[in-house]
């Protein structure tokens, strides 16, 4: 449910949580950790406490974060269990309408990237069509760790720009 940021900045602390909470693929402690930052002057500023908030976490917990988000077109996804902001990204990049050879390709690039990295690959799929991402795979699996570390949580960081405006409105 949509606030306004005043709202969010005068809100008690479960309220916050309800609000930002999700903004960040089942990993609260995210926005537990920006809420010290209140009031905030606007959604950029809220916005940057959270990635603060990311990039002051520990390695471990950077990685439980990237990890904490599902395949793009995988398991959960087939078997409707994604939450309702990731069903939701995943259809606008149109991967709920993938052709027999797209899906395949989607399977066999997500098998290939857990393989070599460790987690999931990661893409802000509302800002990409099915057929960046697509294009996007091989680049990336060329990629170090560290560069795909790095590039799972600038995606993060705008996934989860995207959903705060989404919950938070600025008058």
């Amino acid at each position: 449910m949509p606030c306004t940021l005043a709202e969010l900045n005068a809100c008690d602390g479960p309220r916050f949580m309800a609000v930002c909470g999700p903004l960040y693929e089942h990993s609260p402690w995210v926005a537990e950790r920006a809420c010290a930052g209140r009031p905030f002057a606007s959604r950029e500023a809220l916005h940057a406490a959270l990635i603060a908030a990311v990039a002051e976490a520990s390695p471990a917990e950077q990685l439980g974060l990237i990890r904490a988000h599902p395949d793009l077109v995988g398991r959960l996804s087939r078997e409707g269990r994604l939450t309702a902001a990731s069903t939701a990204e995943q259809a606008a990049a149109g991967l709920d309408t993938l052709t027999p050879d797209e899906a395949e390709a989607f399977d066999r690039y997500n098998r290939a990237y857990r393989d070599r990295f460790g987690f999931p690959f990661v893409i802000c799929a509302r800002e990409n069509r099915k057929e960046a991402i697509l294009t996007a795979f091989p680049v990336r699996l060329t990629h170090t760790v560290e560069q795909e570390r790095a590039a799972a949580l600038d995606e993060i960081g705008r996934i989860g720009w995207l959903r705060l405006l989404d919950a938070v409105r600025e008058p």
